[in-house]
This record gives structure tokens, C-alpha cells and sequence, in this order.
């Protein structure tokens, strides 16, 4: 079980909206339905009225002086917010890390692909991580394949930004592009 520090257990009770009965102040500045201002009035008035109305009494604004109340149907408006919630998180896109793996020996036509193939990537919002393996005597031949990133890089640098330079690391040659927002 989730204690708090003080080896008591949380209150569930804590993060339920203040609704109806769980309103304990005296008075309530009451918002009616309609979004009209009706005043403040006692707190067991405004919870007879949302009941009259078959709705449920809200406190919006429990720190304001009178708190603010208003009679609303809390289970459309939790609705609302849900759907509000997931369709903001729908819009989002998580920016993935793609990567493209070649040799410092490529072919043109196989280096053009694999261009395509990055084209793609950052017009989709990805990152791309370009990796340059270099076994056995490659190692000799790393300016060539640093070239090759190089090179790789200012074809694209309309459409990707570099997050990190190219350098050797281990056995590879890695560089990593971000996409440019095109957003304005």
C-alpha cells in the first residue's frame, strides 16, 4: 500500500471534485445553467436548486472569497474534458529515432536510397541516427567514411539539423539529425 512520509495512508478522498455534499463552506457565489450570475447564496440553497434542476453543484473556484459554485451536469462536463484530453493527445507526434545504416564503400544508386529513405523520415517529424560500421583495416579508411557523413548531412541540411556532429565512437561513425519544424 502507498503511504505518505508520515506512515499514514492518502486520503482518496483528497482528489475527488468538490461536488454537491462535499462542499463544506457556508455560503457559495451560485452560477446557475445558463452561466448566469445568480449571487451568493447559502450553500444548502445552491445544492437544493442543482437537485431541483437534476444537475450537480460544482465548486469551480474554491479559493476565491466567496468560493464560486455552478450547477452543472459533472458528469458531461468530465466527459468533455476526457474527449478534449484524448484528442490533444491524438494531435501529438512522438518523434521516433530512425536509423539508417550504411557502408563507407556504398554505391550511388544504394547511397540514393538511402537518402529517399531519410527524405521520408524527417518530413514524417522522425530523427535519424546515421550509423558508418567500420570493421577490421576500415578503421584506416575513417576520413572516407566521415566524408560520406558529411556529405550525407549537407544534402540535407534544408530538412534536418544536426543534433550531433559525426564522430567515431567504438567501431561506427555516428551522427544523429533532427527535423526542422516547418511550422510558422
Amino acid at each position: 500500500m502507498n503511504q505518505d512520509p508520515r506512515g499514514q495512508r492518502p486520503d482518496p478522498r483528497k482528489d475527488l471534485p468538490l461536488l454537491n455534499e462535499r462542499i463544506r463552506v457556508r455560503e457559495v457565489r451560485l452560477i446557475d445553467a445558463e452561466g448566469s450570475q445568480v449571487g451568493v447564496v447559502p450553500t444548502r440553497q445552491a445544492i437544493a436548486q442543482a437537485k431541483e434542476a437534476g444537475l450537480d453543484l460544482l465548486l469551480v473556484q474554491p479559493d476565491a472569497n466567496p468560493p464560486v459554485a455552478k450547477i452543472m451536469d459533472y458528469g458531461r462536463f468530465k466527459f468533455e474534458q476526457d474527449k478534449q484530453t484524448r484528442e490533444a493527445r491524438k494531435k501529438q507526434h512522438q518523434a521516433d529515432v530512425k536509423e539508417i545504416k550504411m557502408r563507407y564503400k556504398i554505391e550511388e544508386h544504394d547511397y540514393q536510397v538511402k537518402h529517399r529513405k531519410a527524405v521520408e523520415f524527417l518530413s514524417h517529424g522522425d530523427k535519424i541516427k546515421v550509423v558508418i560500421p567500420l570493421r577490421g583495416r576500415e578503421m584506416q579508411h575513417s576520413s572516407i567514411a566521415m566524408e560520406l557523413v558529411q556529405r550525407f548531412a549537407g544534402e540535407l541540411k534544408e530538412l534536418g539539423a544536426m543534433d550531433k556532429e559525426p564522430k567515431i565512437e567504438g567501431r561506427a561513425i555516428i551522427m544523429i539529425l533532427s527535423p526542422i519544424s516547418t511550422k510558422r
